[in-house]
């Protein structure tokens, strides 16, 4: 998946103007910012009598209340990955001063998932096979065994009518996410898009991933969140005057067994649509997986750029294993990072992401913050 499927050479590049994070650190951005720029380790006991999850420690967003942080109204029968969506999305659209480049129909969502709310297609299938008959289920909790729930309640509670989509894509989601935003605006679908990644912790995750991972991720702590950033294109004076980054290029690819040869393709891919020569990259982000998986990227993007510039970016290693919301984090940490006295006012920054699901993704952006 690239820019460039969507996109034509000759189109601006969309530009990042807004962002918001929900993560381990607290319920904003800068919190978030505060956190991961710190290193702060947001590992916790897990209560017993709260989870019944295989694993000790979680990274957890604290004081994560749906009814608390999002109010009675509609949250009734809503689940944990939507409500972290729902609060990131309203946290963007106040961060941006409830921005319209056009209409609300004109105003587009893209939201990255692994599989939506695990926990709800469980509860939902298991009430099934324990009632007396198999529709003896709770109909208000259908909506939340669907993949595409989280994205449509953000529009539905934020009144956004443009064009809705949701990408399963794992660790990866949040940059496949990006390169469709890209699409959408490249288009013209869309004037301005509210892209990023959530993932929830919940005893089906952990007990799904911990069956999954084997020996070589047993060290693993699983961590939840979801960032959204608000995309515009590089179009418009007003955005570019705005901007925060500049998205050059997105790429994905697949492999069979060593994600080796896939990464380093992606990695030439972006640098090349991008315009951009590896001695220009400033920083680079590694999702850094448990196993072999991460050392086989951190090997791959150290020989290419060396050790300096992958040290520049903010380590994720403290927020856990948010999966499909890591490379979100990612973006919103080099954000961070772009801040900060020192950091040359037009780096070149990419966001690397694997997946034992046999793909890879790359993203290149131009950090125009400070």
């Amino acid at each position: 998946m690239t820019l460039s499927a969507s996109a034509p050479a000759t189109a601006a590049r969309p530009v990042i103007t807004a962002w918001s994070a929900v993560s381990p650190y607290g319920i904003g951005k800068d919190r978030f910012v505060a956190g991961v720029l710190a290193g702060q380790d947001t590992r916790s006991p897990l209560d017993p009598g709260q989870w019944a999850a295989p694993d000790s420690h979680a990274c957890l967003i604290p004081g994560f209340e749906l009814r608390e942080v999002l109010g009675k109204k509609g949250t009734r029968s809503m689940d944990r990955v939507t409500g972290l969506a729902v609060t990131a999305v309203r946290d963007l659209l106040e961060d941006s001063g409830e921005r319209r480049t056009a209409s609300d129909e004109e105003t587009a969502l893209v939201l990255g998932t692994t599989t939506g709310s695990a926990q709800s297609m469980m509860d939902f299938t298991r009430a099934s096979l324990e009632g007396d008959k198999p529709f003896y289920v709770d109909p208000s909790l259908m909506p939340n065994a669907v993949m595409n729930c989280a994205a449509g309640q953000c529009a539905i509670r934020h009144s956004l009518k443009g064009p809705n989509t949701t990408i399963a894509g794992g660790r990866v989601a949040g940059l496949s996410a990006l390169s469709y935003a890209a699409g959408l605006l490249a288009s013209g679908r869309a004037r301005a898009v509210l892209s990023g990644a959530a993932e929830e912790f919940s005893d089906a995750r952990a007990w799904l991933d911990h069956h999954r991972r084997g020996e070589d991720g047993a060290d693993t702590v699983l961590g939840e969140g979801c960032a959204m950033f608000m995309l515009e294109s590089g179009e418009l004076p007003d955005a570019r005057d705005r901007a925060l980054a500049e998205v050059l290029a997105v790429q994905s690819r697949v492999y069979a067994d060593d994600p080796g040869d896939a990464l380093a393709g992606c990695v030439d891919g972006v640098l090349r649509r991008g315009g951009v020569e590896a001695g220009d990259v400033w920083a680079v982000s590694t999702s850094g997986p448990a196993g072999a998986l991460g050392d086989r990227e951190r090997e791959v993007l150290t020989a290419r750029f060396g050790e300096t510039v992958l040290g520049r970016a903010p380590a994720m290693t403290p927020v856990g294993d948010t999966a499909a919301a890591s490379a979100a984090f990612q973006i919103g940490a080099l954000l961070a990072a772009a801040e900060q006295p020192g950091t040359p006012r037009g780096a070149v920054a990419l966001v690397s992401s694997v997946d034992d699901n046999g793909v890879v993704a790359c993203a290149a952006l131009r950090l125009t913050a400070n």
